[in-house]
């Protein structure tokens, strides 16, 4: 049987690189019958193994680990320079200095090795599509593997590659897109709708689901699951910061932007993000490398106006509470959806 067959409720926590994602909060999610997920993204093999080893500890409930694909290395040189040049006095008025623009692979090789070497449940891939060896590899070894799509032709894609679930992201998720290109914008119903027309493989929808009305909605179209994310910024067992949580539960609007990481990613409009937007380049992980000293500045000194925030288009319904909790009730919530419109849907006769 696959791990989305054997859940207990249709949900699954989304991996949030940078702190979100922690142990405490998948083994949470997958304890009470959802599926966590830790983030390896941003972090070395031997942190990720420390978590995996902490999740294991603490259920012994499936859960997956998310890896970020490297990118081809191609990236405009000059315009980065430009955007250093534009972010200077930004970064000495918070008393640091720019980081080095560097490339790099996030160490997939080495993510990879470990992943094999000791098998998760579930691996899902983001920035891309995995290698078809790569897919054989992990599947010989009982893990299951997932895509995130972010338009059709990757649904598609997905599916001839053989993988066991495609995680299909509109546009209306927060955080980054996990496609490559990084500039579909699909709403998530027509996608989901035109995922299950090209694609054979489970389905999880990812992106503005906040409740249960929006879960049942997703299974309706054709989800297996969904995966939530911003839902859970504001739970005790998040790493979210202070900073982060007071912004998701403002009303504040968000918007896609290449302007901190240099992949598009939503994120709570700020002076940051409005300033700079425009002039930010394609090119990550570059540009991260280049903004990351600035934003710790920011988030050291809770300053909401330069920090990346990261959250989907619903995240005002986020709200504290265990998440556990929060699993149960939006599945039970999801329930009533499906059955007041069941029975709304008697009257059509």
């Amino acid at each position: 049987m696959s791990v989305l067959s054997e859940l207990r409720h249709p949900i699954v926590a989304a991996p949030m690189a940078g702190g979100p994602s922690t142990p405490a909060l998948a083994s949470a999610v997958s304890a009470v019958g959802g599926l966590g997920f830790l983030a390896a993204g941003m972090i070395d093999t031997a942190r990720l193994a420390a978590d995996i080893a902490e999740v294991r500890a603490r259920t012994d409930r499936p859960f997956g680990v998310n890896v970020f694909l490297p990118g081809d290395g191609t990236v405009d040189e000059a315009a980065i320079g430009a955007y250093a040049q534009r972010l200077a006095p930004q970064a000495d008025r918070l008393g640091v200095r720019l980081g080095e623009p560097l490339g790099g692979d996030d160490a997939y090789p080495e993510k990879l090795a470990a992943l094999l070497a000791d098998p998760v449940p579930v691996v899902s891939f983001a920035f891309g599509l995995p290698d078809r060896a790569v897919v054989a590899a992990l599947r010989e070894r009982g893990t299951e593997v997932w895509a995130t799509v972010t338009g059709p032709a990757g649904a598609t894609a997905a599916a001839e590659l053989g993988v066991d679930a495609v995680v299909v992201q509109g546009t209306e998720a927060g955080g980054h897109r996990g496609g490559v290109p990084d500039d579909d914008d699909y709403a998530l119903l027509p996608l989901l709708r035109l995922a299950a027309a090209r694609c054979d493989r489970p389905l999880v929808a990812a992106g503005g689901i906040a409740d249960g009305p929006a879960l049942a909605a997703a299974l309706t179209a054709g989800a297996q699951a969904a995966q939530l994310g911003t839902m859970f910024l504001r739970c005790p067992e998040a790493g979210s910061s202070p900073l982060h949580r007071a912004a998701v539960a403002s009303a504040a609007p968000t918007a896609l932007t290449r302007a901190f990481t240099g992949k598009r990613a939503r994120g709570v409009v700020n002076d940051f993000l409005r300033a700079h937007d425009a002039a930010a380049p394609a090119g990550y992980p570059q540009v991260l490398h280049l903004t990351r000293p600035l934003l710790a500045a920011a988030r050291r000194d809770g300053d909401a106006s330069v920090a990346n925030l990261w959250a989907g288009q619903a995240h005002s319904l986020a709200r504290d509470v265990p998440a556990a909790e929060l699993v149960v009730e939006v599945s039970a919530d999801a329930r009533v959806a499906l059955a007041a419109a069941a029975q709304r849907a008697t009257r059509w006769g």
